[in-house]
């Protein structure tokens, strides 16, 4: 359903007149999404640490009647205690860690992919800024820590900014908005007197101890990635993001990722009949992983039957792989095979004829899977080497995403079952 109202008083948004909210170049555009109302009490914005004295944003939400997902200490700032970091919050807390899972929704317009969230140090605390993607556009600013201190911190929503949640077609997703509305903002009260900014932040990001990716885009992916087991640097201390996949990394790490939802047997028998490929001897490193994803979700074979395991994947291959992912981790989850759209795919100049295009357009829309080469421009770059850093970052972004869709559903079974087991109550009562 369609949110009917913002239930906070609207008022100051801090360096942003109303001229300037949205940039007169900016186009409006027709959202695809709607947004249902939150209770405000059970999600909360945190400003995660790492590295050396940097910070990202961690939104979660508490699932009702269950386990505290966190707990508050203390005031400006007010220090947070991440207590789902201590158990299995599957089903108990629900949790987006970066711009798949969250973004600025303002007068009902998705500004993903116009604004990126980050958290930057001004003036002995940290604001929450919405920093425009292209060039000319003024900065958004949403919220504030309070002051300083070290841990995690409860970052404060200014007035007339709320959390909402992305729906589509009636259905709730696990998207979160900072949510908030123009018109009511201009109306609540004076600016500050600090002059707007408009310079663009550094990229914010995990520390890794890999001395080249210390400015690389996909840096928080890199090191979630390293720590779920998925890919591992060299020895001399290097990721090498820029190194191409090869097609045999890419079956290995897809099977380790998809051993952090569910247990993978590699030894287990095939319920079917799994050709070999000619080219992967029985003795080679990755032969066990291969055969099991052979037998499970992968499609790189040609009419040779060969693999050619050393040569690299490219992007649209990528794609197609995280798709099959994707599908089969829904499936073990007990889900639809089909993936549900979390937003609307991105227009790519340079993938109409390609054999793939179908399948990057709908990854572009699950989850932001798929994402212009370098992040930049409209180009996918469909034929070219899929490389590390990017392989990293698909992974992950296709993780987080079902595993939201996975709580997601089990929180609607939870509240499916206690209606049914109300009305049942109520007919015993009522036949009594």
């Amino acid at each position: 359903m369609k949110i009917s109202r913002l239930p906070l008083k609207l008022a100051t948004l801090a360096t942003v007149t109303l001229g300037s909210l949205i940039p007169f170049n900016l186009p409006v555009k027709a959202s695809t999404f709607s947004e249902t109302a939150l209770d405000q009490s059970r999600v909360i914005a945190i400003a995660r640490p790492y590295g050396d004295d940097k910070y990202d944003l961690l939104v979660i939400e508490q699932i009702p009647d269950k386990q505290d997902c966190w707990a508050e200490s203390g005031s400006n700032p007010v220090l947070v205690d991440p207590l789902l970091l201590n158990f299995d919050f599957t089903g108990i807390c629900r949790r987006s860690t970066d711009s798949n899972g969250y973004s600025i929704r303002l007068d009902g317009n998705d500004l993903g992919l116009d604004y990126l969230l980050r958290l930057v140090r001004r003036d002995g605390e940290l604001v929450l800024v919405g920093t425009p993607r292209t060039p000319g556009y003024s900065e958004i600013v949403i919220g504030s820590t309070k002051g300083m201190a070290e841990g995690f911190m409860k970052v404060h929503l200014y007035p007339g900014w709320q959390f909402t949640k992305r729906t589509y077609e009636e259905k709730v997703l696990g998207h979160f908005y900072f949510s908030g509305s123009q018109a009511a903002i201009a109306a609540g009260g004076d600016l500050p007197e600090t002059p707007p900014v408009t310079t663009t932040p550094d990229t914010q990001a995990p520390k890794v101890a890999f001395v080249d990716v210390d400015n690389n885009i996909y840096q928080v992916q890199i090191a979630e990635a390293v720590d779920m087991g998925l890919v591992s640097g060299f020895d001399d201390n290097t990721f090498r993001p820029d190194q191409a996949v090869t097609r045999e990394q890419l079956i290995s790490m897809a099977v380790d990722a998809i051993g952090t939802v569910y247990k993978v047997d590699l030894d287990a028998t095939p319920e079917q009949d799994v050709v070999a490929f000619k080219d992967v001897d029985s003795s080679r490193w990755s032969a066990k992983k291969i055969k099991w994803a052979e037998w499970k979700f992968l499609n790189l074979s040609n009419p040779n039957n060969t693999l050619q395991p050393s040569e690299p994947i490219t992007r649209a291959e990528l794609m197609d792989t995280m798709r099959r992912m994707a599908i089969h981790l829904r499936t073990q989850l007990e889900l639809s095979e089909e993936l549900q759209p979390t937003q609307e795919p991105l227009v790519f100049s340079d993938t109409s004829s390609s054999w793939a295009t179908e399948v990057i357009s709908e990854m572009s829309a699950y989850c932001g899977v798929a994402t212009p080469i370098n992040e930049q421009g409209t180009e996918f770059a469909p034929d070219e080497p899929a490389t590390r850093d990017y392989t990293a970052a698909a992974m992950v972004r296709v993780l987080e995403c079902v595993k939201a869709e996975a709580e997601q559903a089990a929180q609607q079974n939870e509240e499916a079952e206690t209606v049914t087991e109300n009305k049942e109550v109520e007919t015993t009562t009522e036949n009594q």
